[in-house]
């Protein structure tokens, strides 16, 4: 693998290079011409809910409510000029246990109490357990109220409401547009791989095991692609109704840990960090930064 570029340590979007001035992304323009992930993304070890951010007081996740609308960043996957991840909230259905979702263009991502997931999951969904300032966590639900997942470098079986640690969850199957396998299919993958661990791991995240359990690409295992040539993976991160902001990649590993990075930090966080990095630029370019929109 001598041709995979070096992971660079950036440590926030003002540091990355970017071939566009403004920073913003337009269909007719350039985009960043970088494969980067940032250096503080490690999240193979997830975070568990005794390292709850300060602010929250040390309280239980559960303790605080939670909002996807508020904390999670709306964003899109591209491989080429195919979408193949969406997660946007446009449409969608209040974010309530007493909705059952769908019906809008992004009511599959309310969420819901471990206990009422229980009654929603079937063998072969994922599902992600989310929680501020966490990373999410991805699991397999292989039916009998127990899952698969990625947790601290092993893959382990344990009880749904034990893996969710008290966070809120959603059934993810709608969030990647490839075909899943057979719901058969995902519960032997996950089922054959418990017990690997360490070394013989071929995935950095939970997302990336369970996601590889449903669909079967090894575009979500270490070293699945080569990483030469232009990048064929965008995020699209959406800043407001008109304007987005485009990041490249070579590998759709590398993309995913920058878009659960993104999770972690928070969508505030996010913008922030953009917002410091695109703002300079176009004041520098003399235009008016309202003015700048993307994908309209």
């Amino acid at each position: 693998m001598g041709n995979q570029v070096e992971k660079l340590t950036h440590l926030n979007y003002k540091e990355v290079p970017t071939t566009d001035p403004t920073g913003m992304d337009r269909d007719e323009g350039p985009r960043i011409g970088v494969s980067y992930i940032f250096s503080n993304d490690d999240d193979d070890v997830e975070p568990q809910h005794d390292s709850v951010a300060p602010d929250l007081g040390g309280e239980h996740p559960t303790s605080q409510p939670y909002d996807p609308r508020l904390h999670e960043v709306e964003c899109s996957i591209y491989y080429r000029d195919e979408c193949i991840y969406q997660k946007s909230f446009s449409g969608d259905a209040p974010m309530s246990d007493g909705v059952e979702g769908g019906g809008g263009g992004g009511g599959h991502l309310a969420t819901y109490t471990p206990e009422n997931l229980l009654n929603r999951c079937k063998p072969g969904d994922v599902v992600e357990f989310v929680c501020q300032a966490q990373y999410p966590h991805w699991v397999v639900y292989v039916g009998d109220f127990q899952v698969v997942h990625l947790h601290r470098l092993e893959v382990v079986n344990s009880f749904l409401t034990d893996a969710s640690q008290g966070r809120r969850g959603r059934i993810a199957n709608q969030l990647y547009h490839y075909k899943p396998l057979s719901p058969a299919t995902v519960v032997r993958n996950a089922l054959d791989q418990v017990g690997c661990k360490d070394r013989d791991l071929s995935w950095r995240n939970s997302e990336c095991f369970a996601a590889w359990c449903r669909y079967g690409k090894r575009e979500f295992k270490i070293g699945g692609e080569l990483r030469i040539g232009k990048q064929p993976y965008r995020l699209q991160i959406q800043l407001g109704e008109k304007r987005s902001h485009t990041l490249e990649f070579q590998s759709l590993e590398d993309l995913i840990m920058e878009k659960r990075r993104n999770d972690q930090i928070g969508k505030v966080a996010v913008l922030q960090e953009l917002s410091s990095h695109l703002q300079p630029a176009e004041d520098t370019d003399g235009k008016d930064p309202g003015a700048q929109t993307a994908n309209e």
